[in-house]
C-alpha cells in the first residue's frame, strides 16, 4: 500500500472505501426488474423498452443459448452497434453462464477471424449488414452459430418499414450453405424462446464475465479477462463518484459504443445498477445527439473529447436546450481545457476528465465532478477512485517514486483484470510486485493528483479509438512497393491524434496515397487506416537500425508549429 495523499482531497460525500455485493453482473438487471418492472430501461430511436421486457428478453436469449448447446464458460461474441439487441445479448449471455466477447463492428474479416480463433467463440450475434463478413470466416473459426439481427427489429412503426431491409435469404436462415454454420434470427428467438430464470454456479472472484480485446504494440491483440468482481466493483465506484446522481431518476446518453469497455461499464452496466434509463444511439451523430438531449432530457453523458468537440462545433448547437445535462466524465483521450470550459458554459453541467484502461474495467482515476476548482488541477487526470491504489514506479523500482518524479503509472484495485486470455507470460509481465503496469508515464503531485507525461507504448488514440502502430505497419509492409514504414499519431484538432504513415518505397517502385489507402482499408478497420502519408528517401534510425518514431513526431510538431506561425 502507498500513502494515499489524495484522500485529503476527497469531498465528504465520497467514501474512500466502499463495499460492493458479491453478485454476478446480471443480478443488477434482475434487481432493477423486480424494483421497477414498468420503468423504461432503454429508449431507442422512438421506442421504449421497459425493465420487464428487457429482463424477459435477456432470459429468452439465455435459454435459447442453452438450447443450442452453449454452456457455462463458452464464449459468445457480440458484433453490434448500440441497440437493444446489444444490451439483451450482453445480459442474456451472462444469464446463460457464458462469457461475452465484445467485437467491434468495424473489424475487417482478418481482424474478426483472429479474435474468433483466439477467443474460441462458439456463437456470434451480428448485425445483418455484417453477416457476409462473418459468414466468410466461419469455417476458419470455432463458430457454430450466427445469430442475425437488424436495426429495424427494434424500431417503432413506421420506422421499421422505412429502414433499409436485408433480404431474409441473405441472412442465411432459410438457405443451405456449404459449411457447418447454424443460423438464427434474433426476432424469431424472442418469439419462441422461454423466459425461465436460470441459475448457474458462480465464483465472484474467478468467473470471467467479459473478454475485451485490446491491441498490442509488440504482438497480437490481447483478450483482457474481466471478472464479475472487476465489473461490479468498478460500477460501484462510478456510482460513488457521481454521488449527486439519484437512482431511478437519471437519463444516460448511450453514444459511447458498448463494444468498448468504457461505454459498456459507464453506460450499460451502470445504468442498470442505478435503475436509470439509457438512450441509445447506434453511431455518433451530432445533430441527432443534440435533438436527443433536448427531447429526452439527458442528465448523464459519458463520452470522449471528440464527442464534446463535435457538439460544440455543430452550427446549430445554440438552437438546442442542453441544460438537462448535469455530469459528464470524459475518457479515451486528453480533454482540452477549452472544451471543458465551453461545454460547461453551454450546458450548465459539469465535464471532467477521467483515466483508465481496458485492463482496469476501465476507470481508475477521475477529477472531482462537483467539488470546487481548487480540488482539480489543469492537466491532471484526477485522483484514484475508492478502493483503488496508484503510484509511480521507476524502471526497476518496486517502491513508489516521490511526488513529481516521472515513472510508470501503476495500479492496484478490485477492478484490475484477472489477466490476458491464453497469454500467461504477457500477464506476468504486466505486473510487478502486485502492481499492474499501465504502460503510461506520469507523475503524482504533492497532494496526490496524477498527470500523464507520455505514453510508454506508442499507442495512438484517435476519436477515442485505440490504434497500435505495429498492427498498421504490418499491413503496410505487405504492400509490394514498401521498403520501410513507420506509423505514428500526430496532433489533430478534432480527433486528438490522427494516424500518419511515413513511407520509404523500394527502388524503382511506385505507390500513391490513394493506392495505399485502398490497400489498408481491405485489411484494417476504418479508424486504423492512415489519414496522412509522407513519402521519404529514408527514415531516422539509431546506430543499430531501429527507426526513431519519436524523432519523426518531433519533426512533425515543428512543421505544424511553423505552418501555424506562417499562416
Amino acid at each position: 500500500m502507498t500513502e494515499k495523499l489524495w484522500l485529503d482531497l476527497y469531498p465528504k460525500e465520497i467514501k474512500s472505501t466502499i463495499t460492493y455485493e458479491k453478485i454476478p453482473v446480471q443480478e443488477y438487471l434482475t434487481r432493477a426488474y423486480k424494483a421497477t418492472p414498468e420503468k423504461t430501461a432503454i429508449h431507442f430511436m422512438g421506442k421504449n423498452i421497459s425493465y420487464s421486457e428487457f429482463y424477459e428478453s435477456s432470459l429468452k436469449f439465455a435459454n435459447y443459448l442453452h438450447s443450442i448447446g452453449i454452456v457455462k464458460g463458452d464464449r459468445v461474441a457480440i458484433m453490434l452497434p448500440n441497440c437493444p439487441q446489444s444490451a439483451i445479448a450482453f445480459f442474456g449471455t451472462l444469464y446463460s453462464g457464458a462469457i461475452v466477447v465484445q467485437t467491434n463492428p468495424l473489424y475487417t474479416e482478418r481482424e474478426l477471424k483472429y479474435q474468433m480463433i483466439n477467443s474460441g467463440a462458439k456463437a456470434i450475434v451480428a448485425l445483418d449488414l455484417l453477416f457476409p463478413r462473418v459468414n466468410n470466416v466461419i469455417n476458419e473459426t470455432s463458430l457454430e452459430h450466427i445469430i442475425v439481427t437488424g436495426i429495424k427489429d427494434y424500431l417503432p412503426f413506421p420506422k421499421n418499414l422505412i429502414y433499409p431491409l436485408i433480404q431474409k435469404k441473405e441472412q442465411g436462415i432459410s438457405i443451405k450453405v456449404q459449411h457447418r454454420g447454424m443460423y438464427h434470427l434474433f426476432p424469431e428467438i424472442m418469439k419462441v424462446a422461454k423466459s425461465n430464470p436460470i441459475r448457474t454456479e458462480f465464483d465472484f472472484n474467478e468467473d470471467i464475465a467479459l473478454l475485451q480485446y485490446t491491441g498490442g504494440t509488440t504482438g497480437p491483440p490481447k483478450g483482457v479477462m474481466l471478472t464479475h468482481e472487476n465489473l461490479i466493483s468498478n460500477t460501484a465506484m462510478c456510482e460513488q463518484w457521481l454521488y449527486k446522481s439519484k437512482r431511478g431518476e437519471e437519463v444516460v446518453l448511450g453514444m459511447l459504443p458498448f463494444f468498448h469497455v468504457y461505454g459498456m461499464t459507464t453506460v450499460l452496466v451502470l445504468t442498470i445498477l442505478m435503475s436509470n434509463k439509457m438512450v441509445l444511439m447506434p453511431k455518433p451523430d451530432m445533430e441527432l445527439a443534440l435533438k436527443t438531449i433536448e427531447k429526452q432530457k439527458t442528465t448523464l453523458f459519458p463520452g470522449a473529447p471528440t464527442m464534446y468537440i463535435g457538439l460544440l462545433n455543430h452550427p446549430d448547437v445554440k438552437k438546442y436546450d442542453l441544460s438537462s445535462i448535469t455530469a459528464c466524465i470524459s475518457g479515451s483521450a486528453t480533454l482540452p481545457i477549452e472544451v471543458k470550459e465551453k461545454f460547461e458554459k453551454l450546458t450548465g453541467g459539469k465535464l471532467v476528465e477521467g483515466y483508465g484502461l481496458t485492463e482496469t474495467s476501465p476507470v481508475t482515476h477521475a477529477n472531482f465532478v462537483w467539488a470546487g476548482s481548487e480540488y482539480n488541477e489543469r492537466g491532471s487526470i484526477g485522483v484514484p477512485w475508492p478502493n483503488t491504489d496508484a503510484c509511480i514506479l521507476g524502471p526497476e523500482n518496486t517502491k513508489p517514486l516521490a511526488p513529481r518524479e516521472v515513472g510508470e503509472i501503476a495500479i492496484k484495485g478490485p477492478q484490475v483484470m484477472k489477466g490476458y486470455w491464453k497469454m500467461p507470460e504477457e500477464t506476468e509481465n504486466s505486473f510487478r510486485d502486485g502492481w499492474f503496469l499501465t504502460g503510461d508515464l506520469g507523475y503524482m503531485d504533492e497532494e496526490g493528483r496524477f498527470y500523464i507525461v507520455d505514453r510508454k507504448k506508442d499507442m495512438i488514440i484517435a476519436s477515442g479509438f485505440n490504434i497500435y502502430p505495429r498492427e498498421v505497419e504490418e499491413i503496410l509492409y505487405e504492400h509490394d512497393a514498401i521498403l520501410e514504414c513507420v506509423v505514428a499519431g500526430v496532433p489533430d484538432p478534432y480527433r486528438g491524434e490522427t494516424v500518419k504513415a511515413f513511407i520509404v518505397l523500394k527502388e524503382g517502385a511506385a505507390a500513391t496515397e490513394e493506392e495505399l489507402d485502398r490497400f489498408c482499408r481491405k485489411h484494417l478497420a476504418s479508424f486504423k487506416v492512415p489519414r496522412l502519408y509522407e513519402f521519404r528517401e529514408e527514415l531516422p534510425k539509431t546506430a543499430v537500425g531501429k527507426i526513431l518514431r519519436r524523432a519523426l513526431l518531433e519533426e512533425e510538431k515543428r512543421n505544424q508549429h511553423k505552418n501555424l506561425v506562417e499562416s
